[in-house]
């Protein structure tokens, strides 16, 4: 990214960081560290990066090394940088205590909670706040490509090069290298090497774990395991379903979303996806689910994120965020035949709004029915305008 300079994230992180510590988690490679030297306001008195081996090796094999130098540094009030805190979570004691005794703020970056979790740390108690760093959304990138983004994804590393499968397999091999053996998470590196590619055949489906088991041949508890670590290092999340309808039963069912277009085309060993190709409307689902996903985490992180599916399967909303529900549809004209699940939730009058984001090409509110239809493009204005109308019509 270097070459083309340095591009603005959406999130913000200067505010959460003035009276409070924040974890800052993010799968590799999201520009985190990017983030930290070129968007933070406030330059951190101490950065500590726990992927230099050296540095790594000192602060594990001598435990009180963080208060040593940051006492030696004679540092109050101050922000300090640790990257990959994962690697040490024992560090996270150290990090607890000057906090409660010299006020210090801590940034603290990682490509996954799991080891942290696993080993019963509590993440600070209540004393950090938590945010999740995204490839980059349509809005971030300039002259943003809807098709390039479905072909080579929108992590930083990916969306000026010149090879763009060749990086995408050796991100996919740091991942299986960096994340899953070097954690110990699976012992089978080959075996998960071969569910990451039935992981993007799920990729916007409602998730049947024994199903899928039979299929591969692996136990359904490795089925769920491996899913589970997926969503552990940020490379897959589970939407849950909405089940508060009374008219018609809901699915307890959840879908499945991995966390890039790229990997999931590569995985899935597609070519380039057109609008004529019969998979566009499922990236076209999961480009809207990752806009959503990624607005949430950075400004409405409480914000409750569903879909509605009936229980037989003949209704379904594709989302449901707070009170607002939102259909994808790939087509450039949606018609009534197009807003069945829409009107079937609104028997409920549960939501406030209801939504369809195509490929219309002007924005245009069906009075009638009292649904709004989006274009795509008009929906991300929206959706990160600073005082978003989204949320407001």
């Amino acid at each position: 990214m270097s070459d083309y300079g340095y591009i603005k994230r959406q999130l913000e992180l200067d505010d959460l960081l003035a009276d409070k510590s924040c974890f800052l988690f993010g799968p590799r490679q999201t520009g985190k560290s990017s983030f930290i030297r070129s968007q933070l306001s406030e330059k951190p008195a101490l950065v500590i990066n726990l992927l230099d081996q050296s540095v790594y090796f000192d602060y594990s094999r001598h435990p009180g090394r963080l208060n040593e130098i940051i006492n030696g540094m004679k540092l109050k009030n101050a922000l300090i940088v640790i990257d990959e805190i994962q690697r040490i979570p024992e560090i996270l004691n150290d990090v607890h205590l000057q906090i409660e005794e010299k006020g210090n703020r801590f940034l603290l970056t990682g490509s996954s909670a799991r080891k942290l979790k696993r080993i019963g740390t509590n993440l600070l108690g209540g004393r950090a706040r938590t945010r999740n760093l995204h490839a980059f959304s349509a809005m971030e990138i300039p002259d943003f490509s809807l098709e390039e983004a479905m072909y080579r994804g929108t992590l930083p590393f990916i969306i000026h090069s010149k090879f763009p499968d060749e990086d995408l397999a050796a991100y996919v091999g740091r991942y299986l290298q960096e994340e899953i053996a070097a954690e110990g998470v699976s012992r089978n590196i080959p075996a998960f090497s071969r569910f990451l590619e039935v992981a993007a055949c799920c990729n916007t489906q409602v998730l049947n774990y024994s199903a899928i088991a039979s299929d591969t041949g692996m136990s359904r508890q490795t089925v769920t395991n491996y899913f589970q670590i997926l969503k552990d290092t940020l490379i897959g999340y589970e939407l849950t379903p909405f089940t508060k309808t009374i008219k018609r039963k809901a699915t307890e069912t959840p879908k499945f979303y991995l966390f890039d277009m790229g990997i999931v085309r590569f995985l899935r060993k597609l070519p380039r996806i057109s609008k004529a190709n019969e998979d566009f409307g499922t990236f076209f689902e999961q480009f809207i689910f990752l806009e959503l996903n990624a607005w949430r985490d950075y400004y409405s992180p409480r914000s409750d994120f569903n879909f509605w599916r009936t229980l037989k399967g003949d209704y379904e909303v594709d989302f449901i965020i707070n009170d607002v529900a939102i259909e994808v549809k790939s087509t450039t004209n949606v018609q009534k035949k197009h807003l069945s699940g829409l009107i079937a939730l609104q028997e409920e009058k549960i939501c406030r709004k209801y939504v369809v984001i195509s490929q219309d090409s002007q924005k245009r509110y069906l009075e009638k029915g009292g649904i709004w239809i989006y274009p795509w493009q008009e929906f991300v204005q929206e959706l990160w305008a600073p005082k978003s109308r989204f949320w407001k019509d």
